[in-house]
């Protein structure tokens, strides 16, 4: 066996007067691409910069291979020193070849000519992810690699690292992200640290599992531990049992919508009559938004009924706040008219988290100093609340600069659900939250009774989530899909597929005698592929939900550890096979597109 690139043995640290976590011993190997998974304020932070040695341990011995390079991908790069991104972006230990950091940055869509003070957390971003990626590390520490990137960018960094060869250590509350990319887990769960040979797509069984095992030992202990029991059962088995009810709504809700949706491709809805439970909120006749030359909005008609959860997907550029701004009343369209409810009282979260004031103590900012919270309508005593946000109780003592940034995210949300409203606006929710406070927002949005416009890259939040999604491609127009992101790709792919075959047929028909010259066509090969990759694509698309299905299943992990493992192995290749599949298709259809 290959000897490690990192290695920690005993590792320790102590924040004030108790141990974050002690005696911890991790190895990461030459090919390992693990997902460090655990709850805000476990420290998972922490631990990424103690592997990358950019903090001292209190105890443990820090070992490194020969000649291997670590690099840390930082959630918020301090780019304070540098005049330009450009000037950080070639800096560090191994300086990175400027060619190589400018053809990444030309992928990334970054300008790093840009002066460092005045670029925006998103640049700052993609500029760290220039730097890392061009200097050839041989171990990757990632934390939070996707905030502030949009989904090109992401399907981007998704495709490096899979061809990736060396070795990383990624922190995300991107699903999606993580369970394509992930082989091996390592949970940080108060104090102690475990690893799976698993990837993130089986992390969930196998927390019900280890938890399910602590339940039964707790059974024959004090009535203290009887008591955490009780918890780690209601917190997780019926966690899950709430995700599927809370699923099995949204669908509900997502065949509702289908039947006031026109045909598919053409962004218009039905107007719906006006009763009580299909009343308008939001209503756009013919909307046209130009900047400049270019026109960002182009004629789109939307009516937005009550209980709706919107979802706005696109590139970075392509218009999801000038959306969200024409849908808000923010801003008027040029041409067309957008039409508000007058009853809307909206709430918006936006990605800047600029309502959580530092000095201020939780109990502040959730009851302004008191002891109770009106929660729509409804009094609550503020532990309890904090409870319900999965804080602890003593917390509401403590200022808003000593929370990390997930818990004043979570914090935020929690003040602001409190409040009554009727339209509910989110800018990328999910940034900064841990992987339980995301199902703990699913399912406070599930049980909100008003409409939610939700701006976000996280593909696998969104199609959990939404029951409309308004797609953006940067030409102005938008589709309006009943369903989440993957059904916009899917429908995306099926428009595609018809125009590109009927540009092929009517090259090989022309009206006109063609020019003396010779035919340009499709190899027999690539006519075969065009042909039959669809048909391979959805079979593979059922082959993945059908392990899917049996990978969900709590008790395989524990009756049946290799077919688990099969399973998990078989999900993954197959997702490497869709996706060469679907890209290898693509292709062929731009070819077919541009004959003749």
């Amino acid at each position: 066996m290959a000897a490690p690139i990192l290695s920690f043995e005993n590792l320790g640290i102590n924040q004030g007067s108790d141990w974050l976590f002690k005696g911890l011993d991790i190895q990461v190997g030459q090919r390992d691409r693990l997902a460090l998974i655990g709850r805000n304020g476990a420290g998972k932070t922490t631990l990424l910069k103690l592997l990358a040695g950019s903090i001292e341990a209190d105890q443990g011995i820090r070992s490194i291979a020969p000649g291997k390079h670590i690099v840390m991908l930082e959630q918020d790069p301090d780019v304070s020193a540098f005049a330009t991104l450009h000037d950080f972006a070639l800096s560090g230990d191994r300086s990175p070849e400027p060619h190589e950091v400018e053809a990444i940055a030309d992928q990334l869509g970054v300008d790093l000519s840009r002066e460092a003070k005045t670029a925006s957390g998103g640049e700052r971003r993609r500029a760290a992810i220039c730097r890392a990626l061009a200097s050839e590390p041989d171990l990757l520490l990632l934390d939070e690699p996707t905030n502030h990137l949009d989904i090109s960018a992401i399907d981007w960094l998704e495709s490096w690292l899979n061809r990736y060869n060396g070795a990383f250590v990624v922190i995300s509350h991107d699903r999606a992200f993580l369970t394509k990319l992930t082989k091996q887990t390592l949970w940080l769960d108060r104090g102690n640290i475990r690893r799976a040979e698993i990837g993130f797509g089986g992390f969930d069984a196998w927390m019900e599992q280890i938890y399910a095992e602590e339940t039964r030992a707790a059974e024959k202990l004090d009535a203290k531990l009887k008591i955490e029991a009780h918890w780690l059962e209601r917190g997780v088995t019926a966690r899950r049992k709430r995700n599927q009810g809370r699923l099995s709504k949204l669908y509900e809700m997502r065949e509702q919508r289908a039947a006031m949706v026109g045909p598919q491709g053409i962004a218009k809805l039905a107007m719906a009559s006006d009763g009580s439970k299909t009343k308008s909120v939001i209503t756009t006749s013919h909307a046209t938004k130009n900047f400049g030359e270019r026109t960002i909005i182009k004629d789109f008609s939307i009516r937005i009924q009550r209980g709706d959860r919107i979802g706005i997907v696109g590139g970075n550029g392509a218009g999801k706040t000038t959306l969200l701004k024409l849908l808000t009343g923010e801003m008027e369209p040029d041409s067309g008219t957008v039409t508000l409810s007058k009853t809307l009282d909206m709430i918006f979260i936006d990605q800047q988290r600029s309502l959580m004031a530092p000095e201020k103590r939780v109990r502040e900012v959730l009851a302004e100093g008191g002891d109770w919270i009106d929660v729509r309508g409804v009094r609550k005593h503020v532990h309890g609340y904090l409870k319900e946000f999965l804080f602890d109780p003593s917390l509401a003592e403590a200022k808003v600069g000593t929370l990390s940034g997930g818990e004043r995210s979570r914090l935020l949300l929690a003040r602001e659900f409190a409040r009554e409203s009727n339209l509910l606006v989110l800018d990328e929710p999910t940034n900064d939250l841990d992987l339980e406070t995301m199902d703990l927002l699913q399912e406070v949005i599930a049980d909100y009774d008003g409409t939610v416009l939700i701006v976000s890259h996280d593909r696998d939040f969104l199609d959990k989530t939404v029951t409309l999604t308004l797609g953006l491609d940067g030409t102005g127009e938008i589709d309006i899909v009943v369903g989440g992101y993957q059904d916009w790709v899917k429908q995306r792919k099926a428009r595609m597929a018809p125009k590109a075959f009927k540009k092929a047929e009517a090259s090989r028909t022309p009206d006109a005698p063609p020019p003396p010259v010779k035919a340009v066509k499709l190899s027999y090969k690539d006519q075969r592929d065009y042909e039959l990759l669809p048909r391979r694509i959805e079979e593979i698309e059922a082959a993945i939900a059908r392990d899917e299905a049996l990978l969900a299943d709590p008790e395989l992990y524990v009756k049946h550890p290799k077919k688990f493992a099969a399973l998990t192995k078989a999900i993954d290749l197959a997702r490497a096979e869709k996706d060469a599949a679907e890209e290898r298709w693509l292709e062929l259809a731009e070819k077919a597109e541009g004959l003749g």
